[in-house]
């Protein structure tokens, strides 16, 4: 059994569609066994149910919350009691759409960073033309020094490595230009640690070749990753919404959009955020999982399945023996 805690209360759709979302991912994996945390009020249904426990917590770590104030006041919420699950051996996993700030706060100082790691980073799975890209830092780091890019490539690689069997993951840093010289400071000296590797470095990229399929592994602060991430979300949102609003404007636009029904099927499957499940939390001793704040039950249980894979490949440990062997 793969034993996953899920944060009952973390999203802006808590606990509604977070327990929906524990309902899909209980029927989709026969492996998998649920320790659920939040409010009794809330978990109370979900006593004696099969490849379930509960797990109370009575506080709540809001969205708009600091998360150092959260972890000094409420260290009971639901999102610290799972994180101790794990330091427990209690949980082999970890899931929250919670306070994401709170969830790398909170996995920091009570899991701990793996040995030779100087920040954890959030990376994300995004589309291309061809097969995903993994994009790191998006949110957990707003101020990086080199060495912190260099290990997210790293950590990025190992990932899409030994979750999605990706050989020699190709590395590409976020810059303003592809050439050489190109880039703040910051770039240009993560730039050489990158070229003195055995990674397999490509160099920069700028941000309008991401989608194309360039790169296997992108770079970048977290401040813009962020930016990059909610940028490609909205944008992908806002072609579907367009689209739809100009065939309603003739009947003969009704008719292609009618013919190309499958393909715009397609391409809404693989801009769905909800489809790559949560964004792991690559660094700290353990498998934590941080699912977009708007998760419905979907991308709850995708977020879960990606909890599934980390600790089937035992992350964690790939992921120190990289870090250690890239430092020497």
């Amino acid at each position: 059994m793969y034993r996953v805690a899920l944060d009952v209360m973390g999203g802006d759709f808590a606990p509604r569609e977070v327990l929906k979302g524990a309902e899909l991912a209980l029927k989709a994996f026969p492996e998998l066994y649920l320790i659920l945390t939040g409010p009794e009020e809330v978990l109370k249904p979900w006593e004696n149910r099969e490849r379930v426990s509960l797990c109370i917590s009575e506080e709540v770590v809001e969205m708009g919350e600091s998360p150092a104030e959260a972890f000094k006041k409420k260290r009971k919420a639901s999102i610290f009691k799972g994180l101790e699950l794990v330091k427990e051996g209690k949980a082999q996993a970890f899931v929250s759409a919670g306070n994401s700030g709170a969830v790398v706060a909170g996995s920091i100082f009570i899991l701990g960073r793996i040995k030779g790691v100087r920040r954890p980073a959030i990376a994300t799975l995004l589309p291309t033309l061809k097969e995903p890209f993994v994009l790191l830092d998006v949110g957990a780091n707003t101020e990086c020094k080199p060495i912190d890019l260099f290990q997210f490539g790293v950590m990025g690689a190992t990932f899409l490595n030994r979750i999605w069997g990706r050989e020699r993951p190709r590395i590409a840093l976020l810059s303003i230009g592809e050439e050489v010289g190109k880039g703040n400071a910051l770039v240009k000296k993560a730039h050489e640690l990158f070229l003195n590797s055995n990674l397999n470095y490509t160099g920069n990229i700028e941000g309008r070749e991401l989608y194309f399929g360039k790169a296997d592994v992108v770079v970048c602060d977290g401040f813009t990753g962020n930016i990059c991430l909610k940028l490609s979300e909205g944008l992908a949102e806002a072609i579907i919404e367009v689209l739809k609003a100009e065939v309603k404007k003739s009947p003969i636009s009704l008719l292609g959009m009618a013919l190309a029904k499958g393909a715009l099927k397609s391409f809404k499957k693989k801009s769905d955020w909800r489809e790559y499940g949560g964004a792991p939390l690559l660094g700290v001793k353990g498998a934590v999982i941080i699912a977009h704040g708007r998760s419905d039950a979907l991308a709850i249980k995708n977020a879960i399945k990606q909890a599934i894979n980390f600790i089937k490949v035992n992350l964690v440990d790939r992921l120190e023996s990289a870090i250690k062997e890239e430092s020497q």
